[in-house]
């Protein structure tokens, strides 16, 4: 059996949602003939593919929203599980967030070389950015701005890549609730005229919140959420570290563990209303990376809950034992037996975004490096004081080396969580660049 892993939001049966077939054709007429085709970019050959080999016959190229994303979720649970003890494996996953908002198209590129779905999302301040730095946040209206326009674009560019997409947005405190509103109504907007979302899902973060207001304000959220197919994700308990802009360095210890009695209130409160939502629980997580011992993962938190859990549902808990959808932030920097262990325990969802920054980082310092002397001036470089040097400060030459070096981080984030070789598509041939900065380009 082949094990693969995921990184997103949840799965199940939702209120609102049309069958599996239905939905899924529908889906895919519109995203045939809403984007690609209206923009003169149909999707052809493989990205036309009536479905993949190897997944659930509504999944398609593109963005998942409503039983397509459910069942991608679901087949990932599924098929997640380890044929024998210590190799467990999730599903797709993926960030693409904060300043790397460029770095969307290297997600997609990679998810189509490790022949894998993937996750990208948003965060408030990669939207701003996105939006443009220059342009007014006043009432989150860049950010808001920034991610729709982000939006549309991974919406058009998962199509040609040909691999399914859940399009996520991360943490939102309560402070930024106005972000996501305005997110929400863009989605519902959407939803009147092409019956899906505009995004897949949303994670609400209120963990530094009273417990109580915290699962009172996602249950309004998921209500509203569930009546056009989307998915909420929700944390109980602080991911350390620093994020976006929000820095929990200084937490106190316990703040950083969930117990299973809240996560079982979490669960009771929110089931009746639909079981389409995740749990980031925290069981140690900490964002970006640090020296070895600083970071004391404690994944069996999450199978204590799932028992704790399942014994309070009786006969009605599920029989893999695992009622609920588990999600692993923080993990750039983490042991791989860490993130296979909680993957086991019913983490469907991992996100990985600081390795990502460096990668993306380290692509264009590697490339100042490589061709330093040729970076000095518009004019003269070692082959001659006269000779031009335009096709090497060109932007987008470094953007790309930028790009190609974050894909190959993820070619090992894939193969960590097991998910390489799982769509059934095979190998992408190469690209062929007959435009741009590649065409006579530099070796990068």
């Amino acid at each position: 059996m082949k094990l693969f892993g995921l990184a997103l939001l949840l799965c199940g049966g939702v209120s609102g949602f049309t069958s599996v077939k239905g939905r899924a054709q529908n889906a895919r007429t519109i995203l045939r003939g809403g984007v690609s085709s209206d923009l003169g970019t149909p999707c052809e050959e493989e990205c036309a593919l009536e479905s993949f080999p190897n997944m659930p016959e509504s999944v398609h190229p593109g963005v998942l929203t409503g039983q397509a994303q459910v069942d991608l979720l679901n087949h990932a649970k599924e098929n997640g599980e380890s044929s024998s003890p210590g190799e467990h494996a999730a599903t797709p996953f993926l960030l693409s967030i904060a300043s790397r908002h460029l770095a969307s198209n290297a997600c997609l590129e990679a998810a189509r070389r490790n022949d894998a779905p993937i996750i990208i999302q948003f965060s408030s301040g990669g939207s701003q950015f996105y939006g443009g730095k220059g342009l007014d946040n006043k009432n989150y209206a860049a950010a808001i701005a920034g991610a729709v326009s982000g939006a549309f674009h991974v919406r058009t560019m998962a199509e040609q890549y040909g691999v399914p997409v859940i399009l996520h947005t991360d943490h939102c405190a309560k402070k930024l609730l106005p972000w996501i509103d305005g997110l929400l109504a863009a989605s519902e907007r959407y939803y009147e005229k092409h019956g899906e979302p505009l995004f897949s899902s949303h994670m609400i973060d209120l963990s530094e919140e009273p417990i109580e207001e915290n699962i009172d304000i996602c249950k309004d959220y998921l209500s509203r959420f569930s009546k056009i197919g989307m998915l909420l994700e929700m944390e109980l308990g602080i991911t350390g570290g620093e994020e976006d802009g929000v820095n929990n360095e200084d937490v106190p210890l316990e703040d950083l563990y969930s117990k299973p009695e809240e996560i079982y209130q979490v669960y009771d409160a929110l089931t009746p209303i639909s079981d389409q939502f995740t749990v980031a629980a925290a069981f140690g997580n900490v964002h970006g990376v640090y020296s070895p011992g600083n970071v004391k993962l404690e994944p069996k938190i999450l199978t204590r809950a799932q028992a704790y859990i399942s014994e309070k549902l009786g006969g009605s808990a599920p029989s893999d034992g695992k009622p609920v959808k588990f999600v692993f932030h923080g993990g750039s920097g983490s042991d791989v037996s860490d993130i296979q262990e909680a993957i086991g325990y019913g983490v469907i969802k991992m996100n990985i975004d600081t390795d990502t920054q460096w990668s993306y980082w380290e692509g264009i310092k590697n490339f100042e490096s490589k061709y330093h002397d040729y970076l000095q001036g518009q004019i003269g470089n070692p082959e001659g004081p006269t000779k031009p040097n335009k096709k090497y400060y060109d932007p987008r030459e470094c953007m790309r080396a930028a790009e190609v070096n974050t894909v190959t981080r993820l070619d090992q984030c894939f193969a960590d969580l097991k998910c390489v070789n799982i769509l059934g598509l095979g190998e992408k041939a190469d690209a062929e660049n007959v435009l741009g900065p590649r065409r006579g380009g530099l070796p990068v």
